[in-house]
């Protein structure tokens, strides 16, 4: 909305060409700090109305397949959830306010934070309407890959004319794999891949969304410095014509988040759902790609990775000797079986994300 404001006077945007960012012909520095403090007020103003909401409609149900971890989040039960909701509107009306909208990044966020908050939605409505576990993990997981696929196409054309656009890039040293159009596959591996694994993680108050938070800072950085093409250059890393617009989504989502995370942090008013943590882990894949940071995203969002392949190999293990490789999987809830409180696990994680996205954005310059 703004920048079509300002495009439409054309004498003062001539006096601000000397304050651009990178390739952002209208203060991307600010308009991304404006972001997230509009997103963050947004989301601190919703979330009472919204839990309130909740409240009465959407209560959590402790009904998992360990009596053990039932036990544990016993005082949790009736905690209100599906609070993705307020992170979801504050994020879109925060990029409509701040965004380009012609951006073919920025449409792109905005469809994956609607249509996977839409479909996390969905799949909470069941849990908690019915007896239901939501829909089966079959039609979630075929429903997100047609999502992904939407996106990835829409990536696939608007990055195929540029330099390593579609390139799979190794950080250190800047090994490159040509992926063509196997690149639509990847991306859709990526989407799903990282908004599953945010879901996953999303078990303790606060856990998903303090490690979210520091994460998106980091691609928040990395957009804005992909979009700059004299940073870029010095960094050695792909320039990508038109990635700083991404800044200003991943600030929205950093300034979303920490709002959500103020009614989330332990001991937490409402729960984020499927609602939520679906689409902020899809957006953070979406980074990834449009900045051909793959790679580090497994370094930046690794308490998402280390969660999923925690699950992973427990399954595998039990299938394969009948015993269990950890007490319980994700592995947040391996350190609950030892009798470690809540808070401290999750602080640790919290820490741990922090130092991982630190080492992820000084690796830039390893060569």
């Amino acid at each position: 909305m703004l920048v079509w404001l300002l495009r439409e006077f054309a004498p003062l945007l001539q006096q601000m060409e000397s304050a651009t960012s990178g390739d952002s012909r209208v203060f991307l520095t600010a308009r991304t700090a404006l972001a997230s403090v509009t997103s963050f007020l947004l989301a601190i103003l919703l979330g009472p109305i919204a839990i309130k909401w909740l409240k009465s409609r959407f209560r959590e149900r402790i009904d998992s397949a360990s009596e053990t971890l039932n036990k544990i989040h016993e005082n949790k039960k009736d905690t209100p959830t599906m609070g993705g909701i307020f992170i979801v509107a504050a994020v879109v009306i925060a990029v409509s306010l701040w965004g380009d909208l012609t951006s073919r990044f920025v449409q792109l966020a905005l469809f994956i934070t609607v249509t996977f908050g839409s479909l996390g939605a969905y799949d909470d409505w069941i849990k908690l309407s019915t007896k239901k576990n939501g829909i089966t993990a079959k039609q979630k997981m075929f429903i997100q890959l047609m999502l992904a696929c939407v996106v990835a196409v829409g990536l696939y054309f608007h990055q195929r004319d540029m330099p390593n656009g579609l390139a799979l890039i190794w950080p250190i040293g800047n090994a490159s794999l040509w992926l063509g159009t196997a690149f639509i596959g990847w991306a859709m591996l990526v989407i799903v891949g990282s908004s599953n694994a945010v879901n996953l993680t999303d078990g303790l108050d606060g856990l998903a969304s303090g490690c979210m938070v520091l994460a998106a800072s980091a691609f928040a950085g990395l957009t804005y410095l992909s979009g700059h093409a004299v940073m870029a250059e010095y960094l050695s890393i792909p320039a990508v014509q038109g990635a700083g617009e991404l800044t200003i989504v991943m600030g929205a989502l950093v300034g979303a988040t920490l709002g959500f995370l103020w009614f989330n942090c332990y001991p937490a008013q409402v729960f984020m759902g499927d609602t939520g943590a679906l689409p902020i882990g899809a957006l953070l894949g979406l980074a990834a790609l449009v900045t051909r940071q793959e790679v580090l995203l497994l370094i930046v969002g690794g308490i998402f990775v280390i969660e999923t392949l925690s699950v992973i190999f427990q399954v595998a293990w039990f299938r394969l000797t009948g015993k269990r490789l950890i007490r319980c999987s994700p592995l947040h809830n391996h350190y609950l079986f030892q009798g470690q409180h809540e808070l401290k696990i999750v602080v640790r994680f919290w820490i741990s994300s922090a130092l991982l996205a630190v080492v992820a954005i000084a690796s830039l310059k390893i060569r």
